[in-house]
């Protein structure tokens, strides 16, 4: 996946993603469990928009991402407003020695990007290694739910003045997967026509008690999973599933 032309439009057309409600999310769970320490390691965190908020709050944060692309816009960022971010290019599933935390979070169904399970289970290998005993890992995915009945198929659509998509979503070859296929047309305002940047994404998740089973085997217990941005049980319409945990 390619995020050279796509790292410089992302902002624009995630205006409306609720940033703010992982924040509120964090604070809860840090509260709920007593999380005393501010170094929080935001992986995969593309142009830094979440970093920069929990930086905001007084967080200590460290940001990784494979996307070189997307860390430049997100240095851009904490430079712009004076916040002492560390930005790192790392693979998730290959984490190198960053230090250790008290919070690691994988926000906004970036888990979601991996291509099977030996993946997410080196994931959470590398996040076990680097998080202090008695820190926090919080991450959200997609549920199976919402890939099989909300993306599979779909087709939607933003139009406004400087920039057009058109985002189509067809079925994976894998269970509960799916690709993206995505074409924007940007204005250049140099010459007053649109350029056309097509992407394909490809995204896939598992069954709630698969997740479970491989951050067991990565060291984590006591698993709470909630939906939605509500702290409640997830039921079966659920889109966007949260799993927190301690490391003991």
């Amino acid at each position: 996946m390619s995020y050279e032309r796509f790292a410089y439009l992302y902002d624009e057309l995630m205006q409306d993603v609720p940033y703010d409600e992982w924040v509120k999310i964090v604070e809860a769970y840090k509260g709920k469990y007593q999380v005393n320490g501010l170094k929080l390691l935001d992986l995969a965190c593309g142009t830094g928009e979440l970093s920069v908020r929990f930086a905001q709050k007084g967080y200590e944060v460290t940001g990784a991402d494979l996307s070189g692309d997307m860390l430049s816009v997100a240095q851009v960022k904490a430079q712009e407003q004076s916040l002492p971010i560390q930005f790192f290019q790392q693979d998730m599933t290959g984490l190198e020695d960053l230090g250790e935390f008290d919070i690691i979070g994988i926000f906004c169904d970036s888990l979601n990007y991996l291509d099977d399970e030996q993946a997410i289970k080196k994931t959470f290998e590398g996040v076990h290694r680097l998080m202090k005993k008695g820190g926090m890992f919080i991450f959200d995915i997609h549920s199976v739910y919402k890939m099989d009945h909300i993306f599979a198929d779909a087709t939607f659509t933003w139009d406004d003045e400087e920039i057009t998509y058109i985002w189509n979503s067809f079925k994976g070859e894998a269970p509960h997967s799916v690709e993206h296929e995505l074409t924007f047309f940007v204005l250049d305002d140099s010459t007053g026509k649109y350029d056309r940047v097509d992407e394909l994404h490809y995204q896939r998740t598992y069954p709630e008690k698969i997740y479970a089973d491989l951050l067991k085997q990565a060291g984590f217990k006591d698993i709470e999973i909630t939906g939605d941005y509500s702290l409640k049980a997830p039921d079966s319409t659920t889109e966007r599933l949260f799993f927190a945990m301690i490391k003991s």
